[in-house]
């Protein structure tokens, strides 16, 4: 019976553990940084935390479902602490080789620039070889801290609490030169009017800015890891960056931009309103006059601006091809100049180890300064040809024309446009009409009227199993010759079908059109004495026609 008795307590003490063992609440996580590094992590005037970090950190958190703690104090203290396991993240830590033999990193979220900060009078210091057989001020156990001790440079650091002390220090004399983080620095010097410092040279050194944790904590860190990768994804991460470092000015304070904001706004909606009013009262004006009398008003006034806008373009795409044609002459020189030492750079790295290049290890920009270079030259690229449409916006063409058949001009422009459209569509329809009389043009012209519009036709569909159909037809009682280019794509609004030809007007201007396609076409068209139509519904599709006079014998 005692037996029983004792085993009866011993399960009832076991539940009552188990049920205790449920109920403990999660882990509090304390993320550590630095208590005056503004604009990343400070302390507000009510000692609260606040920055960039300190927001990432916090909507970390949130899309993770952590309980959190967040200390700033001095980067001395409060790395002494990570290292004793009271703080168990730094939240802003620049990454480097010897500190990753300690500590997991996550991936970056930003980059930390490095700059020598001295007063005003303190000339020809721009590079660190410039600092040898110096004192510098450093952030104590910061990276700079780090990388001066391990350089070869006969440089001396003097560790500090903060990097706003070491720019007090140097404000007022105390000493000569300091290495401070550059937004951090610039904005202490804003903040607090040290008007006698500047920042000298380019940045010292870029460093990668991470979240930390010691050494096999890979449960945290992988958490840590997917929080940022999920606020990445969201654009959050980019929210969060432009709010507290996309906006940073160092010579204006964000009270006077708030202020040139303010009356920025108050005089365009001042504009606004007073065009509305001066709209409504020309509207009233003109319903007096005659059609007529409107009419011709409206072909003078549309014939000056675009007689004054041909004239502008024409000078904007000759400044923009002169340096232009400088990158595309230059980019393949590097490309090819890249790929010539690529094997010595190897060869250097596998008998040296890693080394730096732009700040960046070498092992990270082998691989980024080839695909830098080609998205370059794409670019450069993309610019020629918005001059080329820019210039043929603005030519008043002379060119010679011939006898010319629709159909050849059609085939022509499938051939070239032939990558594009099988990409956009499975299905292609071409219904080429025989015994189409010839018409009098440039067939260069025309070919791209036609390959403009096939293009409009594939960016306008939605999937591959959406069709597109060009057709030619001749109209002997009119005496013209049509083609149509018709695809089953996402249509357009009635309101823009007015517009389509407007220079500058397009709908497509999130990825990356001018709106100079069809206002070119348009010109060419009107130069050949033709017409250029669109029929479309939202949803339905659009049909675009051309329409060519017949070449007769007169």
């Amino acid at each position: 019976m005692a037996r029983r008795g004792l085993f009866l307590i011993l399960c009832l003490a076991l539940l009552a553990a188990g049920t205790t063992a449920l109920a403990a609440p999660p882990k509090r996580i304390v993320f550590g940084g630095d208590a005056q590094y503004p604009p990343y992590e400070f302390l507000d005037k009510n000692g609260d935390p606040t920055g960039f970090t300190v927001e990432l950190t916090r909507a970390l958190a949130e899309v993770m479902g952590m309980e959190i703690e967040i200390r700033l104090g001095p980067w001395e203290e409060i790395m002494e602490a990570f290292k004793k396991g009271e703080v168990d993240v730094m939240q802003g830590i620049s990454y480097s080789k010897e500190r990753a033999g300690r500590y997991e990193f996550s991936q970056a979220y930003t980059l930390i620039h490095h700059s020598i900060f001295t007063r005003e009078e303190t000339l020809g210091v721009s590079s660190l070889s410039h600092l040898a057989g110096k004192k510098v001020l450093v952030q104590h156990d910061g990276i700079m801290h780090e990388t001066l001790r391990q350089s070869d440079l006969r440089v001396t650091p003097v560790p500090v609490p903060y990097q706003t002390d070491a720019l007090r220090m140097v404000a007022s004399g105390t000493y000569d030169h300091a290495i401070v983080a550059n937004l951090p620095g610039l904005y202490y010097i804003r903040e607090h009017k040290l008007t006698n410092i500047r920042k000298r040279g380019n940045p010292v050194a870029v460093q990668l800015y991470c979240y930390a944790t010691v050494k096999d904590n890979t449960e945290l860190m992988s958490q840590i890891s997917e929080g940022l990768a999920i606020l990445k994804k969201t654009g959050r991460l980019r929210e969060i960056h432009n709010r507290w470092l996309g906006v940073l000015s160092p010579g204006i304070p964000t009270r006077k931009l708030i202020i040139a904001a303010s009356l920025l706004f108050t005089f365009m909606a001042l504009v606004v309103v007073g065009n509305v009013l001066w709209s409504r009262t020309l509207k009233r004006e003109v319903a007096l006059r005659t059609r007529q009398l409107e009419t011709r008003q409206k072909q003078l006034l549309q014939a000056d601006k675009m007689a004054s806008l041909g004239f502008l373009v024409s000078g904007i795409a000759h400044e923009l091809n002169n340096p232009n044609g400088l990158l595309l002459l230059n980019i393949p020189l590097l490309v090819a100049a890249f790929k010539e030492m690529h094997p010595v750079l190897e060869k250097h790295y596998r008998d040296h180890g890693d080394f730096k290049v732009a700040g960046l290890p070498y092992s990270r920009m082998r691989d980024e300064i080839p695909l830098i270079l080609d998205e370059t030259n794409d670019a450069a690229r993309h610019i020629k040809t918005i001059v080329e449409d820019l210039r043929d916006f603005s030519r008043q063409s002379d060119d010679e024309k011939e006898e010319t058949d629709i159909n050849a001009i059609a085939v022509n422009a499938l051939r070239l446009v032939r990558p594009a459209v099988e990409k956009a569509t499975r299905h292609l329809g071409v219904e080429l009409r025989e015994g189409i009389p010839p018409i009098l043009a440039n067939p260069q012209r025309i070919e791209q009227v036609v390959v403009n519009l096939l293009l409009n036709a594939c960016q306008a569909l939605d999937n591959p199993e959406s069709a597109i159909r060009l057709q030619t037809a001749t109209d002997a009682r009119q005496g013209i010759v049509t083609l149509s280019v018709t695809d089953q794509g996402t249509g357009i609004d009635p309101e823009h079908l007015d517009h389509l030809t407007d220079p500058f007007f397009t709908t497509k201007r999130s990825a990356g059109g001018t709106g100079l396609g069809l206002s070119v076409s348009a010109g060419i068209v009107r130069n050949h004495q033709g017409k250029l139509t669109f029929e479309s519904k939202p949803g339905q599709g659009t049909t675009a026609t051309l329409q060519l006079p017949v070449l007769t014998k007169e």
